[in-house]
């Protein structure tokens, strides 16, 4: 799960993801392609929306991107398609690029991106964890089947 800074959408993806999927077989983690908030726990309104839906990300701490995560991870979900070219710009092969998609590409092949709440009032971050839940619903009911 990535989006900029590690501190809104994709720490929400990961709580979200994590929450729905067996943790023994399936390993969620999240970054950000921007070294902005490296160490730092997810932004507060994101900590309250998850709350709010019964998860705690409040210990997530955020981390940077890293070409090693191609190697670690099976799928990357990029939030927007700004941070999918960031990602798919430090690939080192076809392989690594056909890892990448936009998250809300597993409900709606629409190349829709999930907006960066950051700059929102608090509503911004219930609408994201939203889309984020919905598409988090059909990926782990995917995984199941593996």
């Amino acid at each position: 799960m990535v989006c900029l800074g590690n501190i809104c959408r994709s720490p929400l993806a990961e709580g979200i993801l994590k929450s729905k999927v067996d943790a023994t077989k399936i390993y969620v983690d999240s970054a950000g392609t921007g070294g902005y908030h490296i160490g730092n726990a997810p932004d507060p309104r994101s900590i309250k929306v998850a709350k709010a839906h019964g998860l705690d990300i409040s210990k997530q701490v955020c981390r940077k991107f890293n070409v090693s995560d191609f190697d670690a991870f099976d799928i990357i979900y990029a939030m927007d398609k700004s941070n999918y070219t960031n990602i798919t710009n430090s690939a080192r092969n076809k392989a690594d690029t056909e890892k990448v998609r936009l998250i809300l590409n597993e409900i709606s092949p629409l190349n829709k991106e999930v907006p960066d709440p950051y700059h929102d009032a608090e509503d911004g971050f219930e609408n994201v964890y939203q889309m984020i839940d919905q598409a988090c619903n059909y990926i782990a009911a995917r995984l199941e089947q593996y």
